[in-house]
């Protein structure tokens, strides 16, 4: 069954006393696109992040946020700042022996010295890599999840749609059918009528009235046009059941929908088949819309 490339999932895990919370959102795309937006400290966990979005979603644009936080109950450890004592010491005797090369007053002081670069040495907790790992997947698994279900369960509500349009596609192309041989018995009467009028005589040649009508049929002959537009009809239904992707070859069918319509309107000679190409090309792009956001 056909799945919608719009769809929305969130979802939560706790790992070495971190909040972690993974948002998948995609929207309709030519192509597949990821993109992430994950924290700084914790691109251990991309690749991971991508291969499991990778594995469910073929086609439409993705996005993924994670966010990171202190757990409820747990307080974030502080970070372990100490002074590099032999950078202290170096940069002192430096600035000592330049002031006493150029004469200068020592004025070192304490603040002076916090300011210069290199001083403090800052070591941060270690993190679990593994563990935040494992989480991040599985908030990211149960994102997924979501997302798919809403994926599919809009996917479903345009099944619905596509297959009652084209039904309504498929009673039209029937009443042009209908209505085509009609059209030339109305074209030979109003030829025969427009000869009797020009001569003033009903005594018309029967084969010139022929002639000129097998000219208009075969001008105005729509039948390839329609049994094309029902094999069509035939390959979109099929292709609408199908449980792999199938967004760009219904795209590149539905316009040979639009090339079989144009063609018959370009033959129309009769005001109602005209009237039906116009509901049909409607339609058709009605169609055209809901499978622009098809994987």
């Amino acid at each position: 069954m056909i799945k919608s490339m719009t769809g929305f999932g969130r979802a939560e895990r706790t790992a070495d006393g971190l909040n972690i919370t993974v948002e998948i959102r995609s929207v309709n795309h030519r192509y597949y696109e990821y993109s992430a937006g994950v924290p700084r400290n914790y691109g251990f966990v991309e690749d991971k992040l991508k291969s499991v979005v990778g594995s469910a979603v073929s086609r439409g644009k993705v996005e993924v946020s994670l966010s990171v936080a202190a757990a409820e109950g747990f307080e974030a450890a502080a970070p372990d700042v100490s002074v590099d004592m032999a950078a202290a010491e170096s940069y002192i005797n430096a600035m000592r022996s330049a002031g006493n090369q150029l004469g200068l007053t020592d004025d070192l002081s304490l603040s002076f010295l916090m300011r210069l670069p290199d001083i403090f040495v800052v070591s941060k907790p270690k993190t679990d890599e593994d563990a935040v790992t494992n989480a991040v997947c599985e908030a990211a698994a149960e994102a997924l999840d979501a997302l798919m279900r809403m994926r599919i369960a809009e996917g479903a509500n345009m099944y619905a749609d596509i297959t009652a349009r084209l039904q309504s596609i498929e009673d039209m192309v029937s009443e042009i059918d209908l209505l085509s041989p009609q059209s030339l018995e109305n074209y030979r009467i109003r030829l025969y009528n427009r000869l009797s009028e020009v001569l003033e005589d009903s005594n018309i040649d029967e084969q010139r009235i022929v002639a000129e009508a097998a000219l208009f049929a075969d001008k105005t002959a729509v039948a390839e046009e329609t049994v094309r537009l029902r094999s069509h009809i035939s390959q979109l239904s099929q292709l609408l059941k199908q449980e792999t992707p199938v967004g760009r070859k219904l795209d590149f069918l539905i316009q040979e929908f639009n090339r079989e319509a144009n063609t018959i309107g370009s033959k129309a000679q009769d005001i109602a088949i005209t009237k039906l190409v116009v509901n049909l090309k409607s339609e058709i792009e009605k169609i055209r819309e809901q499978i622009q956001n098809i994987e």
